[in-house]
């Protein structure tokens, strides 16, 4: 199956990078290149872009497509997770970048690839890694965590009102035989929730299948721990374009641009500011960049989109 994903808001991205033909770029969620392919068109034999991914798939299918940049600019695809990418490249000697983009969607390879779990569409053992080889699969989640795990998460990173109720059924549905298929457990979602809410707000498990999905990945503490070192590794003038397709992405990723441009803790009643603490930039977006209306069409899938671009001092 051919690595598909739709590069979403790719002109707003790239302008808002401002790619300078000479610079380090790196692409921490490569995909299958999509954005990454328009960054290398941008670069000189000088430039050089790095493209991170763990996904095994991923990284074949943007290694071949960027090969026919190869001549032209410096490539280098490692495959690993992107919190990790600022030490991968301080050991290859890099000593900054001057930009590096995140897209923190799931691919559309991923969710149309039945046997990878993540579609509630597909009936599909229960997986949901996005690096193959972690032990922890959606399945250990499902049938292992206890109630109150189980509740908490699909809360917290679901923000779904019936998670309590979607995780007692799901433990009561496991003491009778493990819960394997995606089907099975959309049966159990679609029975903890009540008639008259399945009718509105999509499909019911979308919500339950995103916070397994996060838990699973560990995606919103990989993002919390690579923001800042991300900011610190930009050269000045580097922009930092982050693109998050849920609230709590887009939470985490507001208030740490913030916090690197605004990091006073002084009481606001002090004249003057004594804790020392520097702005590192500035977010250029002060509010978020939305998809178009002509992507809209062309892709229901960016929908929930949400575009920040930062800019080191």
């Amino acid at each position: 199956m051919e690595f598909k994903h739709y590069s979403v808001m790719l002109d707003e991205t790239i302008e808002g990078l401002n790619i300078k033909p000479d610079g380090v770029y790196i692409d921490g969620t490569l995909g299958g290149a999509g954005h990454s392919s328009v960054i290398a068109s941008k670069l000189g034999k000088k430039g050089h872009l790095f493209g991170v991914d763990q996904d095994e798939d991923a990284i074949n299918a943007a290694s071949k497509r960027l090969e026919q940049y190869k001549d032209s600019t410096q490539i280098t695809v490692i495959r690993n997770n992107y919190v990790n990418a600022v030490s991968e490249l301080k050991q290859r000697g890099v000593e900054g970048a001057d930009g590096i983009l995140l897209d923190l969607g799931v691919s559309s390879f991923q969710l149309d690839t039945a046997e990878r779990g993540f579609s509630y569409n597909v009936d599909t053992p229960l997986d949901m890694r996005m690096d193959r080889r972690q032990k922890l699969t959606a399945r250990d989640i499902v049938n292992d965590y206890p109630l109150k795990e189980l509740a908490r998460i699909i809360r917290d990173y679901g923000e779904d009102n019936f998670a309590q109720n979607i995780a007692k059924h799901i433990v009561e549905a496991r003491q009778v035989k493990p819960i394997e298929t995606t089907f099975e457990l959309n049966e159990i979602i679609k029975a903890s929730i009540p008639m008259k809410f399945r009718a509105t707000g999509g499909h019911p498990s979308k919500r339950t299948f995103q916070a397994i999905r996060i838990e699973c990945n560990h995606e919103l503490d990989v993002l919390k721990d690579s923001i800042d070192e991300m900011i610190d590794f930009l050269n000045p003038g580097g922009r930092f374009a982050i693109i998050t397709f849920h609230s709590l992405e887009d939470r985490i990723v507001k208030n740490a641009f913030k916090k690197n441009e605004d990091p006073c803790v002084c009481p606001k009643n002090f004249p003057v500011c004594v804790c020392g603490n520097v702005s590192k930039g500035k977010a250029i977006t002060r509010k978020p960049i939305l998809p178009s209306e002509e992507e809209l069409e062309e892709n229901s899938r960016s929908k929930s989109a949400k575009l920040r671009i930062f800019e080191k001092a």
